[in-house]
């Protein structure tokens, strides 16, 4: 997925990177329109979730969409998702999070989505991002529909 966003750069994303619980899931629950938002991109991004899993129903929530899914431990969560990021490379990944633990791979990401759901959103995590959304829907379809990213982050 290449975008030319004026004053922004030029972005050449291949991975998309995304919090289970709280970004795409509510008590571990997908919201209802993530499965087809995400089954659409895995068409053109790699997919990847990675969660500490706290309500143990990522697997299941996620059967039948083409992702990896990594299960991270609680402790040092931050590092471990900023170096996931890194791993794969940075400057060619979007991510999407809301957790003070996600701050630091939507910093280190060509793009960034903070999103605010039920469980709210980290202060210094909507700061990290390059653009903040009110639903995860609307964060994916930003990437189905590139022309609203161009028209936020353009300048």
């Amino acid at each position: 997925m290449n975008l030319s966003i004026p004053g922004y750069g030029e972005l050449d994303l291949k991975y998309l990177v995304m919090d289970y619980n709280g970004t795409l899931a509510i008590d571990g629950n997908l919201i209802a329109g993530v499965r087809e938002a995400l089954t659409i991109l895995a068409q053109h991004l790699a997919l990847h979730i990675l969660t500490a899993d706290t309500f143990g129903k990522a697997k299941t929530g996620l059967s039948g969409i083409d992702c990896t899914l990594s299960i991270l431990p609680e402790k040092d969560q931050p590092e471990g998702k900023l170096n996931y990021v890194e791993s794969l490379g940075a400057e060619h990944t979007v991510s999407i999070g809301n957790g003070r633990n996600d701050r630091l791979m939507l910093k280190a990401s060509a793009l960034g989505i903070a999103v605010i759901l039920e469980e709210g959103a980290s202060a210094v995590t909507l700061g990290a991002g390059d653009v903040v959304c009110t639903s995860i829907v609307a964060a994916l379809n930003l990437l189905l529909n590139p022309l609203r990213l161009t028209a936020t982050l353009r300048s």
